[in-house]
């Protein structure tokens, strides 16, 4: 009896033994509290140090400029709120259309108390362009926050050109890079962010805790309030052991990531090349190029609809993948915001496919996931669905360019 095949990365990660055994002592005899001063304290707070340099290193960056936070949707809240309230003023922040909702709803927030929001287009990859962000920045701005990486179609977007083109007009610049760190190298002694959030349970870490990289210099103010831990940025009792495992788990991802990600990449290009070869009408949402190196989102052309009867086969038979962002699983069969931002109508924008993968993905899970794949299309959409097109025209979607596995 084979064992489930889990393709949903992107949603969470499953934790990395070597994570857990380091994260092992401080949920057994190490339980001091980090604000302590007495030995238990002074071990906690040393194993919190050592874990804010391990992330600091994933991208670049200095330890103290590293914030602990519950997740990667408080690091968001933190980054644009707090720089609103640093402001003194109502201000503008500059977003996209396809952010995820820890800052859409961040922004609808600042909204309802007086901030003026920008929201830029993006293009058929779901790219945005950089004329666009220009043009919003002819207007006084207090803040420009677009993703490294899309959870829903995985398009990278250009960075360092954006955040280069926003500093030249004086203005802060925040990157979510949930979905980036530890899957694409982010050097911030480079890249010109001011910002930066991330979550350990994105690259094989724990969940409930998160962290938000600030710029020396980039003034906050704080949107939890109490002890005034964290510098006084974020007050509350750090979660030592979640920290311990972030810090082990961005240790890891930097020391295997160029390995990881063409590893990782190799797959997901099997998997597209299959599918235009061995499936009609099927099509690949994002970038071509420029996406996450385990991410695949595709469609199959006229089934769109179907795209839930296919899911639950799948998980029938063992292969967990997702229909976009988990966190928007309250909104199934509603069309997808993102795909509608990047111009797809309501029936495409509802049929989206999206495969995730990780560190513990094999080349035969691979394999395994294509033929129970082509068993469920049939099943679900009839044998026709399977004689690959000889006229694959997609209509704004990129032809699939795979490499090999």
């Amino acid at each position: 009896m084979h064992s489930r095949i889990y393709f949903d990365h992107s949603a969470t990660t499953p934790l990395d033994p070597r994570v857990l055994a380091a994260m092992g002592p401080y949920l057994s005899g190490d339980y001091g509290n980090p604000s302590s001063l007495h030995q238990e304290g002074r071990i906690a707070r040393q194993a919190v140090e050592k874990a804010r340099a391990q992330v600091a290193a994933l991208i670049g960056a200095q330890g103290e400029e590293i914030t602990f936070t519950a997740s990667g949707t408080e690091a968001d809240n933190l980054a644009l709120i707090g720089a609103v309230r640093a402001s003194g003023k109502p201000g503008h922040v500059v977003t996209t259309s396809i952010e995820h909702a820890a800052i859409l709803e961040t922004c609808k927030f600042l909204a309802s108390g007086g901030t003026k929001i920008t929201r830029l287009s993006v293009d058929a990859d779901g790219v945005v362009r950089p004329e666009g962000l220009l043009r919003a920045l002819q207007s006084s701005v207090t803040l420009v926050s677009v993703m490294a990486a899309n959870n829903v179609v995985g398009t990278i977007q250009p960075i360092e050109e954006l955040a280069q083109l926003t500093k030249l007009h004086g203005v802060l610049f925040h990157t979510d890079a949930v979905q980036a760190g530890g899957k694409i190298p982010l050097d911030l002694s480079r890249l010109q962010v001011d910002l930066l959030s991330l979550s350990a349970h994105k690259l094989h870490g724990p969940k409930g805790v998160g962290g938000l990289y600030v710029r020396k210099g980039v003034k906050l103010a704080p949107i939890i309030f109490g002890g005034g831990q964290e510098s006084g940025i974020r007050s509350a009792t750090e979660n030592v052991a979640g920290i311990v495992g972030f810090g082990a788990a961005a240790e890891i991802a930097k020391r295997e990531l160029d390995e990881e990600a063409a590893r990782l990449a190799g797959f997901r290009d099997y998997i597209a090349a299959d599918l235009q070869r061995n499936f009609a009408n099927a099509y690949l949402f994002g970038h071509a190029t420029q996406r996450l190196p385990g991410h695949l989102s595709f469609g199959f052309r006229g089934h769109e609809t179907e795209v839930g009867k296919l899911l639950t086969a799948l998980d029938r038979d063992g292969i967990a993948v997702s229909a976009g962002s988990a966190c928007s699983a309250h909104h199934a069969g509603e069309p997808s915001g993102v795909l509608l931002a990047m111009g797809y109508d309501e029936q495409k924008a509802r049929g989206l496919i999206r495969v995730s993968l990780g560190r513990f993905n094999t080349k035969e899970q691979v394999l395994r996931f294509l033929k129970i794949l082509e068993n469920a299309v049939s099943e679900i959409y009839g044998r026709p669905a399977l004689a690959a097109s000889e006229q694959f025209e997609p209509e704004h979607e990129q032809d699939f360019q795979p490499a090999n596995c």
